[in-house]
Order: C-alpha cells, then sequence, then structure tokens
C-alpha cells in the first residue's frame, strides 16, 4: 500500500471539510468528501446507477479512511494490542476507541466491500489471532455482555463470518420487556436504549446476510417495538426523557444510543410507518442548520487514530448523510 497516497488523501479531505462554497448544494458538499460517505450518498440520495455506486464503494478499501484503518492493523489482527481496550503506556481520557472491534464497527460503517482481498485478509488475522479479554474466547463467537456481542454480531455477519453461536446467546439473553442490557450479568432485568440499539444492528446484518428466521426477526421486532415504545427517547413509565445526550447527534456512536442511530436502524430495517417515532423524526428536522446541514454535537471523548469530522458545533458530514436519508426515507 501506498502509505504517501493514504496521507496525501486526509489531507485534502481535511481542506475541503473546511470549504463550503455558497454555490455548492448539500448534496455535492457530502460527495466532495471520502469515499466512505460518498458512496453511501451516491445510493441513498442521488439517482447514481448500481454500477457508479459499486465502483465508488470499491475506494474504500484503497483510499481514505478505509485504507488508512486498514493499513494500522497489526500482524498479529489487532489493532493498538487489544480487542475490546488498547494495550496503552499512558492513562487514556475517556473509553480509548482504538482497540480491534472499534476499527470492525468502523470498517463496516464505511461499508468496505467484503470480498476487497485487502477486507479477507483483515478478517482472516481478526479470526486467527483476535480475542477477547473476557475468558480468552474467539472475536467471532463472542462473549457474554449483549452490547458486545451486539456488536460483535454485526461484525462478524456483515464480512461474511459465522456468528450464529452469538446470535443464540442474544436471543437467550433478550428480557421480557424486549430490550437487552450489558448489566444482566449483574442482575438487571430491564432492558437499556444502549445495549439493544447494538442488539438489533446485529441482528439486522445477521438476517441481511443469512435470510430472515421466525425466532430472529421475532426477536428483532420485540427490540424495536421496545424503542417505539418509548418513543424512541423516553420512559416508559413517566414520559420523561432520562439521558439528554439521546437528543445530541454524534458520529462515530461507538456503543452510545441516540435518537439518529435509532432512526437509521428503522430506516435500514425498512420499518413500516408508526407514530411512535413522529416526535424523532420532528427532532431530526429540527436540528438542520439554515444551510441544510447538520451539527456534529456530542463526541464519544477517548482516543482515536484519526478524526472523521471537524468537531462538535461544526457540520458533520456522516451526520447530514444519516439525517437525510432518515429523512427521506420517512417522506419528510
Amino acid at each position: 500500500m501506498n502509505s504517501a497516497t493514504v496521507t496525501g488523501a486526509s489531507g485534502v479531505e481535511a481542506v475541503r471539510a473546511a470549504a463550503y462554497p455558497r454555490s455548492m448544494t448539500v448534496v455535492e458538499w457530502l460527495l466532495d468528501s471520502d469515499p466512505a460517505v460518498r458512496w453511501q450518498v451516491m445510493r441513498d440520495l442521488t439517482d447514481a446507477s448500481p454500477d457508479a455506486v459499486a465502483a465508488e464503494r470499491a475506494r474504500v478499501a484503497v483510499e481514505g479512511w478505509g485504507a488508512r484503518l486498514l493499513a494500522l492493523q497489526g500482524d498479529d489482527g489487532q489493532w493498538a494490542g487489544g480487542t475490546y481496550f488498547p494495550d496503552l503506556d499512558h492513562e487514556p481520557e475517556g473509553q480509548p476507541w482504538t482497540a480491534t472491534a472499534f476499527q470492525l464497527q468502523q470498517l463496516r460503517e464505511f461499508g468496505a466491500d467484503p470480498t476487497d482481498a485487502r477486507v479477507r485478509h483483515a478478517i482472516a488475522l481478526v479470526r486467527e489471532g483476535s480475542r477477547w479479554e473476557y475468558d480468552d474466547l474467539p472475536f467471532f463467537d463472542g462473549e457474554v455482555e449483549p452490547c458486545i456481542n451486539g456488536m460483535a454480531t454485526a461484525i462478524g455477519a456483515y464480512f461474511g463470518e459465522d456468528v450464529r453461536v452469538i446470535v443464540d446467546r442474544l436471543l437467550t439473553d433478550q428480557l421480557e420487556d424486549g430490550g437487552w442490557n450489558c448489566e444482566m450479568e449483574q442482575g438487571s432485568t430491564r432492558g437499556s436504549f444502549n445495549s439493544t440499539i447494538a442488539v438489533l444492528e446485529g441482528l439486522l446484518e445477521y438476517e441481511k446476510a443469512n435470510g430472515p428466521s421466525p425466532e430472529v426477526t421475532m426477536a428483532r421486532e420485540r427490540g424495536q417495538a421496545y424503542l417505539l415504545d418509548r418513543h424512541l427517547m423516553r420512559r416508559l413509565s413517566t414520559g420523561e426523557i432520562p439521558v439528554e445526550t439521546w437528543l445530541q447527534f454524534s458520529y462515530p456512536t461507538r456503543w452510545y444510543y441516540d435518537v439518529l442511530r435509532g432512526l437509521d436502524y428503522l430506516r435500514s430495517a425498512g420499518a413500516q410507518p408508526d407514530e411512535r417515532w413522529t416526535e424523532a423524526l420532528d427532532l431530526v428536522e429540527n436540528r438542520r442548520a439554515a444551510d441544510g446541514r447538520w451539527m456534529l454535537e456530542n463526541t464519544h471523548p477517548g482516543d482515536v487514530h484519526f478524526e472523521l469530522d471537524d468537531g462538535d458545533g461544526r457540520p458533520s458530514r456522516w451526520n447530514t448523510l444519516r439525517a437525510m436519508r432518515v429523512l427521506d426515507w420517512a417522506g419528510r
């Protein structure tokens, strides 16, 4: 891989991100970006042909952010020397996001082509060398926490790995209210928005890869109802909003829930119109700036390999892409 090309691409993107000519439409601004954003804009917001979209997607693994991430993988299959927690020589501020699981999560969200030879090589290294800190379990066997297992399921299913053992555990771990909670090992019996969205994304990716199955679909629809019954942001018991940052849009979302992430999942799942998401859609519309873009509002602190946006309070291509396609899907 030509590292100079990769570094040069990132420098160009930083310059581009600072400029937004008045003559440029929001979609043009989105297209003037990294391939990871551009191919999704072409697919979701333009009438580009499937061949053009596929050609743009193929660039993710060879230039820009996707290529940079792939180049950072160690020969042992790990990023930053760990599966969920990196090997650090300093005390981090916030949770570090540099270990293997979060890089694979990011490559999936970039849309890196699972059939690309570079990607296949990276996944093979993970399969052979990456093991969870909990009980030294292989990456694609998962571990015990549903939030982590949801992420592992989404990653494995997307990249063509057999993750049925994790799915079976997730089906068993679903709580009576329809949600999941990473604290169930400590006795929690109520669902968590953070854990539930991770599991829903994982089960959906599994069904996309393997076809629908009655037990997985039923569990996923119960999980969707958990979020919808709470209008994607409220307590079922009191109607209050328990976590104000759910109303702020972040990217990358990591293991955190927010309303835009919940809506983007429903869009991806092809959910049928439901009045229970009206308030959430109103929130997304109201967050749009006068120039038609959405801001980065709530970056989750912690070490990263490189930034994907220009910081909180600045226009975010990722949030703008996700908000626009959610509103388009909802007929807004």
